[in-house]
């Protein structure tokens, strides 16, 4: 958008969208050229476009819940090791905050269909690969989907836990996740702390966690979203544990951020690897989130890591299947613990997507 932006233009004109589901999050999608150069600008405008801040986002396309209340911008990269560069976007639903301190696995996997959309990338004649580079953190990812006839196919039979239905798969390889945000696998430069009197695993490949047994607040680990969630005693505990772990994996206060992700594990029920709860930042997740369950999964494989002696590891090159409240989540996850620390080979995982509408958003004037 030119330098010479206007809230007024854009309330009475709208401004270019493409919304999509990517994995089990929703999001609206922009070129960075259709938005505001300023920070402070752009970050209004999205603010306004999703109806925050006001707990049912009426006024707004967001749909009253962080996980529907997210940003993709997206422009040609300037570097040679990736086609597209993808800055994700978390705004608040209560409070008007926007944050970029974390990246999104789920809103990623709609990056690479959004990009032949929009014509930053050539599609294929029966797939497509897109490079895309995760601004927040650096990290890159490959992005592989069908586009039969040089068209993004949505339709296809991968049915994801927490989506109803099938849709096409878009593959998604990691590079460079270990550390995205606090700049170690182990930010606090060991395997285990001692958090309140819980034993808790500070683990970041792609998305800063923290990691503990169900069993240590009291908990079965199989408790619905909404249980969690009527329990103030809980949140206010996942608060004090997240504010006191964000000090010590380097994140300074994170009262307002959105990371550190808490997660509470226990033994398996569905055949997976491990049971999951996560909270982001203190409100139950319904699933887990795409690179929360890359995170999760890479430290269970850690001998030493809260919740490994729970876990039920399959053998090397097996997707590892983290189940959580709606299903379960298979990554892909190589790590060479003979190194010291441990390194991330690899990370890996399958989401799907679809475009939900294209055209103008109308951003409140109030």
């Amino acid at each position: 958008m030119p330098d010479g932006f206007s809230l007024e233009d854009a309330v009475a004109n709208g401004v270019r969208c493409m919304m999509m589901r990517g994995g089990t999050s929703k999001g609206a999608y922009f070129l960075a050229e259709d938005l505001p150069s300023d920070v402070a600008a752009r970050d209004d405008l999205l603010l306004r476009v999703m109806g925050t801040p006001d707990p049912r986002q009426i006024d707004g396309i967001g749909g009253a819940h962080s996980l529907t209340s997210k940003v993709a911008v997206v422009s040609r990269s300037a570097g040679d090791d990736a086609d597209v560069d993808y800055l994700f976007l978390q705004l608040g639903v209560d409070e008007p905050t926007v944050s970029d301190k974390q990246n999104c696995g789920n809103i990623l996997a709609g990056i690479g269909p959004f990009a032949v959309e929009r014509g930053l990338v050539p599609a294929g004649p029966e797939k497509t690969r897109v490079r895309i580079r995760m601004v927040n953190s650096g990290s890159l990812a490959t992005a592989t989907f069908p586009t039969p006839g040089g068209r993004v196919e949505y339709r296809g039979d991968t049915a994801i836990s927490g989506v109803p239905g099938a849709a096409a798969a878009v593959d998604l390889e990691f590079a460079d996740t270990e550390g995205s945000v606090t700049g170690s696998l182990l930010p606090t430069g060991q395997v285990r702390d001692v958090i309140d009197g819980v034993e808790v695993t500070c683990v970041d490949n792609g998305m800063p966690v923290v990691v503990a047994r169900a069993a240590d607040f009291g908990l079965t680990g199989y408790e619905s979203a909404a249980e969690l969630g009527a329990d103030e005693a809980l949140r206010e505990r996942i608060q004090s544990l997240r504010l006191q772990a964000g000090k010590l994996m380097g994140l300074g206060d994170v009262s307002a951020a959105s990371v550190p992700k808490t997660t509470l594990v226990a033994p398996p029920r569905e055949g997976g690897i491990i049971c999951t709860r996560t909270f982001i930042p203190i409100r139950p997740h319904t699933s887990i989130g795409v690179l929360g369950a890359v995170t999760v999964a890479t430290a269970l494989l850690m001998e030493d890591a809260v919740g490994h002696e729970l876990a039920v590891i399959p053998p090397p090159g097996t997707p590892l299947k983290v189940e959580h409240p709606t299903g379960t989540f298979e990554v892909g996850v190589e790590l060479d613990t003979s190194a010291s620390p441990p390194r991330v080979v690899r990370s890996s995982l399958v989401r799907t997507a679809r475009k939900l509408f294209d055209g103008t958003v109308f951003p409140y004037a109030w």
